[in-house]
C-alpha cells in the first residue's frame, strides 16, 4: 500500500505526516481546500503548512463535499486518511450546518464513492476525536464502579461549580483515563459530527471490503499549529496573548484539565495505523495519559518564553466544552507498539521554540469569544 491520500493534508496534523509518509517511501496525494480561517487570505502565498509540502506531493486544492474532486484525488489510491474537518468545538456550536455539512456529509459523499467499488481502496484511516467521549470515565466511590457523568449544568457553572457530578454520589468523582470501550456521548455539535463520521467509516468500510481504522485524538500541540484559527488550541491562542502582552482570560476556574499530544507523537500513531495489520478494525485512543490543567498551560508558556502577562480567573465558560480527559493508551501501546516520546515540558519547549519564530499576529480571539456571547453560548 504505497500510495496514500490525505484529505486536510496542507493542515496541522496532515502536513506532518505528509513528511512521515515520504520520508516512509510513500507517494502522498492531498486534497485540501486551504481554508482561510487556517491558512490565511492567501493560502498558497502565505501559508508555510501548505508551502512545507506543496512540491513534495501531488496537491489539489479541493473540498470534501465535491464529488469530482473526491474522484480526481482518489484514482489508483491505496489508503485514504481523512482528516479534513471543521474542528472548533465552540464554533461548532453556533455553526451547525456548516460542521454537520463538511464533517458528515464529506465523509458520506466518500463512502458512496467507495460504495461504487471502482476504486483500489484497501484502507480508511479516520480522524476522530477525544470529544467523543464527552465527560469522560470516572470512578464514583460511593457506587464501587466506573461512571460516565452528564454534560454539566449551567445553573451549576453559574454558581461556580464546575466539576462533573453523578446521581447518588456526594463525593467528589475521582478522573481516571478513558478507554476505547466507554461511553461515547459528546456533549458539543462538533463532538457529535466526529462520533458520526467514526461510526460511519467503521460500519460501512467492512460492508465494501476495505479495512477501517478510527483514531481519536486528544488535544494535538506542537510546531506548525495554526496561530490565527481562534477556535482551537488554548496553547496557540495563550501564546499570542503572551507575547503581545495581554491578559489571558482564564475560564471556569483554572483546574480545568487536558491530555496534550505532541503533534509527533500523533503522526507517528497515525503513521502505524497506515502501515501495520494489527491496526485493521481497531479504534484507538491518541494521547499521552497525562492531565494538565489550565493553569499550569498558562504558566508554562509564560516561562518558556520569558514573559509574565496577567492571568485573570474569571469563571467565564463555554457550552459544549468539557471538564477533563485524559485518554487510556494501553491498546495503542499493545497492539501497535506505540509509545510517547515527547513529554508535555519538550513538547512546550519545542513549541514556543517555534512560535517565536513567527510574525506575531493580532488573530481573531476576541471576535470569535463576541460570536459565542451574542449566542449565549459564552457565559
Amino acid at each position: 500500500m504505497k500510495k496514500v491520500l490525505i484529505t486536510g493534508g496542507a493542515g496541522f496534523i496532515g502536513s506532518a505526516l505528509c513528511k512521515r509518509l515520504l520520508k516512509g517511501g510513500y507517494e502522498v496525494i492531498v486534497l485540501d481546500n486551504l481554508s482561510p480561517q487556517i491558512h490565511g487570505d492567501q493560502p498558497e502565498k502565505t501559508s508555510p503548512l501548505f508551502q512545507s509540502i506543496h512540491d513534495q506531493v501531488k496537491f489539489i486544492r479541493g473540498d470534501v463535499n465535491r464529488e469530482q474532486d473526491w474522484l480526481t484525488a482518489m484514482q489508483d489510491v491505496d489508503v485514504i486518511v481523512h482528516l479534513a474537518a471543521e474542528t472548533g468545538t465552540g464554533q461548532s456550536m453556533y455553526q451547525i450546518k456548516r460542521y454537520t455539512d463538511v464533517n458528515i456529509g464529506g465523509t458520506a459523499l466518500l463512502l458512496d464513492l467507495l460504495a461504487r467499488r471502482e476504486s483500489r481502496v484497501r484502507k480508511v484511516v479516520i480522524a476522530s476525536s477525544r470529544s467523543v467521549y464527552g465527560e469522560g470515565r470516572y470512578y464514583a466511590q460511593e457506587l464501587n464502579r466506573h461512571v460516565y457523568p452528564n454534560h454539566r449544568s449551567p445553573d451549576d457553572m453559574d454558581k461556580g461549580d464546575f466539576e462533573v457530578k453523578y446521581p447518588g454520589c456526594k463525593l467528589p468523582l475521582q478522573l481516571v483515563p478513558t478507554d476505547e470501550e466507554s461511553l461515547v456521548h459528546p456533549s458539543s455539535l462538533y463532538g457529535i459530527t466526529k462520533q458520526c463520521q467514526e461510526q460511519l467509516v467503521m460500519t460501512m468500510c467492512p460492508a465494501l471490503g476495505i479495512v477501517p481504522v478510527a483514531f481519536r485524538y486528544q488535544n494535538v500541540y506542537g510546531p506548525g499549529q495554526s496561530l490565527r484559527n481562534p477556535y482551537t488550541g488554548i496553547l496557540s491562542i495563550f501564546s499570542t496573548l503572551v507575547r503581545t502582552e495581554k491578559e489571558i482570560n482564564i475560564f471556569e476556574d483554572g483546574k480545568e484539565s487536558r491530555d496534550f499530544v505532541f503533534v509527533d507523537d500523533a503522526v507517528e500513531a497515525t503513521f502505524l495505523g497506515i502501515t501495520r495489520q494489527e491496526a485493521d478494525g481497531q479504534v484507538f485512543n491518541v494521547g499521552t495519559g497525562v492531565a494538565v490543567d489550565v493553569l499550569t498551560v498558562a504558566k508554562t508558556l509564560m516561562q518558556s518564553y520569558g514573559k509574565q502577562v496577567p492571568l485573570r480567573v474569571s469563571g467565564n465558560y463555554r457550552l459544549g466544552d468539557i471538564r477533563h480527559n485524559i485518554a487510556d493508551i494501553s491498546r495503542i501501546e499493545r497492539l501497535l507498539g506505540f509509545k510517547v516520546s515527547v513529554s508535555f515540558a519538550d513538547g512546550i519547549k519545542k513549541f514556543s521554540e517555534w512560535v517565536t519564530t513567527q510574525e506575531v499576529g493580532q488573530g481573531k480571539y476576541e471576535e470569535s469569544i463576541q460570536e459565542m456571547q451574542a449566542r449565549g453560548l459564552f457565559k
